[in-house]
């Protein structure tokens, strides 16, 4: 046996033994040739041995026949691999990379051909070197292919391996079919790339950072509904709450708390506050375990409002109850106090308070003759209008009732490191218009208010000083904070609309 010569000629080929030539022309050049690379070809004489790797990809023009002949010249196998690279190049212009593998498949059954010739290190080394030079050829055609994105590939079954995650149970391939699917539909006809400018979206009316999503995606708003973990999410909710109701809680008002949440119906969801981090302890009542709890250590009830009650959040919610804890319900009724507010349409209220505990304004006092209340009458020199606060348009803090769009306006009012809300109940007037007429108070739906410290004990010993004392010095001082913000950015308000501010008399 002798070793084999791979010769690269351009519409012919020949095989050479004892130097002798002999050629004959291709007479193939006409017809079809097999698709891809066709099989290794040989005859079994020894005297007219050849063997052919063809390419239907290449033009009949630029086709290339390659023949192994015999060469008793050589005592080793010799490989030519500028001719081979030159194919490949022809190739891969018309042809994805993985056409390369069965030229190299190819060449390495090359030794069958010639196996008792051919000694074990020199076949060692062939192997190397073909592996060395498929991989030099694999790179550069890598690098030469440009950059895409993902989602403008189609990858096959052959190339994509699935990973697939433990819990989802989602694979690489269903999430690339999805995102090329999605390129492919937005593409359309296809006349133009997808990265052209005319398929950017912007939509300056979507919220702030969502400019470039299309309005059908966009959800602005969320809220507190509890969905599961499996099934069609469509069935999920099968009663949705329409009103919402926030207690600020400790652990010793447990019992009270539970009281006052069996005067919600179902169509109240409740959302408890914890600030003493005590959790599990409530799940003793039957509610609790579908109620939503957040608990953050020693904080007040506007802390949590301000931060966990965002308007996009309660926006599903008609109505929301920011109630203190040591409240007394046992003359009140949520669905009847929801019937009274709608009635008289009152943007923001308060249940009435029982006139003989913990009463502080007259204009938050029940009144036994009547359903609702707007307006009253104040100590002497406390009101310069009768349809200012305290007076008119007014309620406390420990028990309001927000509308929707009331609460929207409230939220923005609220300061961030203002947490007791002092000074919020003069102001809530601004929110509604007239607000004589949209604030008010439910006489019929009666609360007492019991006036217990729970909050105080959360502060902190000071130079002798009981906590409850640093906590209500705290509360006043908020006071006078809130108060001067809000005369200094009225004033400076006005100053820039050219217009002189109203003389506005605060109570402190």
């Amino acid at each position: 046996m002798e070793p084999f010569v791979l010769v690269r000629l351009r519409r012919y080929y020949f095989y050479r033994r004892h130097s002798q030539y002999s050629h004959r022309r291709d007479q193939h050049e006409s017809n079809p040739l097999p698709p891809l690379f066709s099989p290794l070809h040989t005859n079994s004489t020894q005297e007219n041995y050849s063997a052919s790797i063809t390419s239907s990809l290449i033009h009949p023009s630029r086709r290339t026949r390659w023949a192994i002949s015999w060469c008793p010249s050589h005592s080793s196998y010799h490989r030519h691999y500028a001719p081979v690279e030159q194919c490949i190049k022809v190739v891969a212009r018309r042809s994805p990379s993985f056409i390369l593998f069965p030229l190299f498949q190819a060449m390495a059954k090359l030794p069958v051909l010639a196996r008792s010739a051919i000694r074990k290190p020199n076949e060692s080394m062939r192997l190397i070197v073909v592996t060395i030079v498929g991989a030099v050829f694999g790179f550069f055609i890598g690098i030469s292919l440009p950059t895409v994105s993902i989602t403008k590939l189609h990858f096959p079954s052959s190339i994509v391996s699935y990973i697939e995650d433990k819990n989802s149970g989602l694979s690489a391939q269903a999430i690339l079919n999805h995102a090329w699917t999605t390129a492919r539909n937005a593409r359309g006809n296809g006349s133009e790339p997808i990265s052209s400018d005319n398929f950017k979206i912007y939509v300056p009316t979507n919220p702030r950072g969502a400019e470039s999503l299309a309005p059908g995606i966009v959800v602005p708003e969320s809220d507190f509904h509890q969905h599961r973990l499996w099934g069609d999410p469509d069935e999920d909710l099968p009663f949705k709450p329409k009103y919402l109701v926030t207690f600020t809680v400790g652990i010793s008002q447990k019992d009270n708390i539970n009281r006052a949440v069996k005067k919600f119906s179902k169509d109240f969801a409740i959302l408890l506050f914890h600030y003493d981090g005590r959790v599990t302890e409530w799940d003793e009542f039957e509610w609790s375990k579908r109620a939503i709890h957040v608990s953050v250590r020693k904080q007040a009830k506007w802390w949590y409002a301000k931060r966990f009650l965002h308007p996009d959040i309660v926006a599903a919610y008609e109505y929301v109850f920011i109630w203190d804890e040591d409240l007394g319900v046992d003359h009140f009724n949520g669905d009847e106090y929801i019937k009274l507010v709608k009635k008289y349409r009152l943007e923001i209220s308060q249940p009435g308070l029982e006139p003989d505990r913990g009463l502080t304004w007259q204009m938050t006092k029940r009144r036994g003759d009547r359903q609702v209340h707007m307006v009253t009458e104040e100590r002497e020199g406390w009101c310069s209008d009768p349809h200012v606060p305290p007076c008119a348009g007014f309620v406390e803090i420990m028990a309001p009732v927000f509308s929707r769009d009331a609460w929207r306006c409230v939220w923005h009012m609220i300061q961030n490191d203002l947490v007791h809300g002092w000074g919020l109940d003069f102001a809530l007037r601004k929110c509604v218009e007239p607000a004589h007429e949209k604030i008010g108070v439910v006489d019929s739906q009666w609360i007492v208010h019991q006036v217990v410290p729970s909050l105080g004990n959360q502060g902190q010993a000071e130079n002798g000083r009981a906590p409850w004392e640093g906590v209500r010095e705290r509360c006043r001082k908020e006071w006078g904070l809130f108060q001067t913000r809000m005369a200094e950015a009225e004033k400076a308000y006005y100053e820039m609309m050219g217009v002189t501010p109203p003389n506005v008399t605060f109570v402190s």
